[in-house]
């Protein structure tokens, strides 16, 4: 070994990086590697999301159309067959409300519950819920339970 071939340890060394902009000498001085002129070789360019080189973008050449309603209340629902799956299942015999349904990942605790008319019950409940459509809640009280709305 001699002053030849010096060189630092095995991984001691981690910068890189071109050191542009340091004179002609370096080989990247002048222009710094950028090219002459146009946006990308000033400073303080950044390209804007979905710029296309001054063309119209694409997300300002589609037609936009409807509206989204800011105050609208989305349920979570749950059919009569499900109701009466888990009276079948031996999970409820009475009762069934909010914590029922959030225990069975019916719902999670955030989410409103609207039970819906799909299927048949048979079974004499007590049902609990933030809404109920007519034929749900005429089911529900045909079979001679209760719906009651939270």
């Amino acid at each position: 070994m001699d002053l030849s071939n010096l060189q630092p340890a095995e991984g001691s060394v981690h910068n890189k990086n071109k050191r542009v902009g340091r004179g002609e000498g370096s080989g990247k001085g002048g222009t710094s590697a950028r090219g002459h002129k146009g946006a990308k070789s000033r400073s303080g360019y950044s390209k804007k999301i979905g710029f296309e080189g001054g063309q119209m973008p694409l997300q300002r050449r589609v037609p936009k159309f409807g509206f989204k309603n800011i105050n609208r209340k989305e349920y979570e629902g749950v059919n009569l067959d499900t109701l009466q799956a888990l009276v079948d299942n031996g999970i409820v015999t009475d009762t069934v409300d909010f914590a029922v349904m959030v225990e069975n990942r019916l719902a999670t605790k955030n989410e409103m519950v609207k039970i819906l008319g799909r299927g048949e019950l048979k079974a004499k409940l007590k049902v609990t819920a933030h809404k109920f459509t007519a034929t749900a809640k005429a089911a529900i009280e045909a079979a001679g339970g209760e719906a009651v709305t939270l």
